[in-house]
C-alpha cells in the first residue's frame, strides 16, 4: 500500500519562516548588501610644464614704409607684393615734368644771375680804376674834394651789388639743389632689401605729397619674425625678459621657441574722442574691461613659414620637467606646516591600503612632479566609495 507522508501543522508552518528567511536573506545578498570599491590610478613617468598662455600676431622684425616726397601722377610701378628686392632697386617712377620745369627755370635764373654778376664786376673793376685816378689827382690838388668823394662812393656802390649778386647766385643755387632733389624724388628706390608686402598704390594715382607723405608700399626682412603678444594684467606680472617662450600657429603643428624681449610698460593707448570731456572719460580704463599689456619676442624665419598677421597662441613657461614621476593633485592631502610636502595613500599588493609623505616639484592645475615617495607602478589610491552589489549586476 502506498504510505503517505503526514506533518503537523506546525512543522509546516517552522519549514515556511525557513523558507522565508532563506529567501530574505538571499534577496538582501544580491540587492541590498554593499561592497567597498577602491578607486586607483597607477603612478607613470612623464611630462609636466607650468606656463601663461596668450594671444599674440606675426609681425616682421625690420621693414620701412616707403612713401612718395614728390606730388604727380605715377608713371609705372616696377614691384608687385611679393617681389623680393635689393637696397637700390627701383620701386616707383613718378612724373618728373612739373619738377623738371622747376629746375630748369632755376638753371636758367642762376645762369642770368651769373652774367649779371659778371656785368656788375667789370662795372665795380671801372669804379675801382676811376676812384684810384681820382685819389691819385686829389694828391696832386688837381681835383676837387666832391669829386673824389662821388667816385668813392661809386666805387662802393660797385662792390655792394657784386656782393649782393653772389648772394642771390647762393640763394638760387641751394633752390636749384632742393628741386633738383625733389626731381630726384620722382625716382623711388628701395632703402632695404627685402619683400613687399603691402602695395597701397596704382599706376596712374595721383601723389599729393605737399602736406603728408603719401604711403606706396612696405617692404620687410621676412627672415625674422617678431611676435606682438597681449598679456591679461592678471598675468603680466608671471612673464618676464628672457624667460622662454614657444608658439603654434594654426593648421601647423610644429613649434616655434624663443626668449622674451621686451614687456613694453604701458598698454597700448586708447582712440582718442572727438571732445576734450569724451575724451578724458576714455583715458580711463573701462569698468569691467580687461587691460592688456604687450610683449614682444623675436624667432627665426629661415623656412618663410611664417607670414605677417599670423595668429599665434603662445606658451610662456615659467616652470617645466620631462620624463619625471607624476601624480594627481587630487590625490595629494597638503601637510600643515610643509611646503611641497604631502601624503598619499597606496594600494598594497595584497589589497591593503597604506599611507605614505611624498615631496614635490613642479605642480600645474591638475598634475604635481614627485620628487620622492612614489615610484612608476605603485597604485596611487584616488578615492573609495561604496555601492550595493546588485548596481554592478543590473545595469540598463
Amino acid at each position: 500500500m502506498p504510505v503517505s507522508l503526514c506533518f503537523p501543522v506546525s512543522a509546516r508552518r517552522l519549514v515556511l519562516v525557513l523558507v522565508l528567511v532563506l529567501l530574505a536573506f538571499a534577496l538582501w545578498w544580491l540587492l541590498f548588501r554593499t561592497r567597498e570599491i577602491v578607486e586607483t590610478v597607477p603612478i607613470v613617468r612623464g611630462d609636466i610644464e607650468v606656463s601663461v598662455t596668450a594671444l599674440g600676431t606675426l609681425q616682421p622684425r625690420s621693414y620701412v614704409d616707403v612713401g612718395a616726397q614728390a606730388s604727380g601722377e605715377i608713371r609705372r610701378i616696377a614691384v608687385e607684393p611679393g617681389s623680393v628686392v635689393k637696397k637700390g632697386d627701383l620701386l616707383v617712377e613718378i612724373d618728373p615734368a612739373v619738377q623738371q620745369a622747376k629746375v630748369d627755370a632755376d638753371r636758367a635764373a642762376l645762369d642770368s644771375l651769373r652774367a649779371q654778376l659778371a656785368e656788375q664786376e667789370a662795372e665795380r673793376g671801372l669804379a675801382q680804376v676811376q676812384y684810384a685816378r681820382q685819389r691819385r689827382l686829389a694828391e696832386q690838388d688837381s681835383v676837387s674834394r666832391q669829386d673824389l668823394d662821388a667816385a668813392r662812393a661809386s666805387w662802393r656802390v660797385a662792390v655792394a651789388r657784386v656782393a649782393d649778386l653772389r648772394a642771390q647766385i647762393e640763394g638760387a643755387s641751394s633752390t636749384l639743389k632742393g628741386d633738383q632733389a625733389q626731381l630726384g624724388y620722382t625716382r623711388i628706390y628701395a632703402p632695404m632689401s627685402g619683400t613687399v608686402i603691402t602695395l597701397d598704390a596704382r599706376q596712374g594715382q595721383t601723389l599729393n605729397a605737399t602736406y603728408q607723405t603719401p604711403k606706396i608700399l612696405r617692404i620687410a626682412d621676412l627672415s625674422a619674425m617678431t611676435v606682438w603678444i597681449q598679456v591679461s594684467e592678471a598675468d603680466v606680472r608671471r612673464v618676464r625678459p628672457g624667460m622662454p617662450v614657444y608658439f603654434t600657429t594654426l593648421g601647423d603643428d610644429r613649434r616655434w621657441t624663443g626668449r622674451v624681449r621686451q614687456i613694453l610698460p604701458a598698454p597700448p593707448n586708447p582712440p582718442e574722442s572727438a571732445s576734450s570731456d569724451s575724451s578724458k572719460a576714455a583715458s580711463a580704463p573701462t569698468a569691467g574691461k580687461v587691460v592688456l599689456y604687450t610683449v614682444l619676442f623675436d624667432v627665426d624665419n629661415a623656412d618663410g613659414a611664417l607670414m605677417p598677421q599670423m595668429s599665434a597662441q603662445v606658451f610662456f613657461v615659467e616652470a617645466a620637467a620631462h620624463g619625471v614621476v607624476l601624480a594627481p593633485l587630487t590625490a595629494l592631502q597638503a601637510i600643515v606646516g610643509k611646503p611641497d610636502r604631502y601624503t598619499v595613500r597606496i594600494q598594497a599588493a595584497d589589497g591593503g591600503i597604506a599611507a605614505r609623505e611624498i615631496h614635490t616639484g613642479v605642480r600645474d592645475r591638475l598634475t604635481a612632479e614627485v620628487l620622492s615617495g612614489l615610484a612608476p607602478g605603485d597604485r596611487l589610491v584616488t578615492g573609495i566609495r561604496h555601492e550595493r552589489a546588485a548596481a554592478g549586476r543590473f545595469r540598463w
